[in-house]
């Protein structure tokens, strides 16, 4: 399972990449504006930067919601670094936008999947990715994780190659049950990702080595 950092944060994504283990990264208007990254110009030296830093793909994400904006914008998104993958979002135009990219040889990350239905019409137009949404289904009282788990087997009942990207992480619980259903990416904060390193028997145990440790030597 690849790891993605959820951010526009470049010292969050120095960080992760540092630690060893990231494989690419996330990101949208309202992390860049979170960052107080804002205009056009700004916006695309910002993805570059984060391309510079990062070895894998960098999703940046279009505005517009109509097919030809779509496709200009994601046609210049592309072609500012080969590590972007254009993301799109799931609407009708957004559907058409990712079988152009498809065809033309743009990588795409079709996002803001809330059902199974949408992610079958997403590999269907060629998504290099999709991104389903597991906290905000949580946050309307669904199982996010169910709807993950639904995705994994239908993608596997016909052989679709688009990636599952499991997007709106919430905590490192939400990593580790991916995994086991074979999510082929995760994106999230990098706090959820360190989480993972925290159990109190690792923390017990590292005390006990470290006095025994002093004891012997003092």
């Amino acid at each position: 399972m690849k790891f993605f950092v959820d951010t526009a944060n470049l010292d969050q994504i120095k960080e992760a990449y540092d630690l060893g283990v990231l494989d690419g990264v996330t990101t949208n208007p309202s992390l860049m504006a979170k960052e107080g990254i804002t205009g056009r110009n700004n916006i695309l030296k910002h993805y570059v930067d984060i391309c510079n830093i990062v070895d894998g793909d960098v999703s940046a994400e279009v505005i517009s919601t109509d097919f030809k904006g779509i496709v200009k914008e994601g046609e210049e998104l592309a072609e500012l670094h080969p590590n972007i993958v254009v993301k799109v979002p799931m609407i009708k135009d957004g559907v058409k936008a990712l079988r152009h990219f498809s065809d033309k040889g743009i990588r795409t990350n079709c996002t803001l999947i809330f059902s199974a239905g949408q992610a079958i019409l997403a590999a269907k137009a060629g998504a290099t990715y999709l991104s389903p949404f597991i906290g905000r289904v949580d946050d309307i009282n669904w199982d996010g994780m169910d709807l993950i788990d639904q995705i994994v087997e239908i993608y596997a009942n016909y052989g679709f190659a688009t990636e599952i990207l499991a997007a709106s992480i919430r905590n490192p619980l939400h990593i580790v049950k991916c995994a086991e259903m074979g999510v082929d990416v995760v994106t999230c904060p990098l706090k959820s990702i360190l989480g993972l390193l925290n159990h109190p028997l690792t923390d017990i145990g590292l005390a006990k080595f470290l006095a025994d440790y002093n004891k012997g030597n003092s």
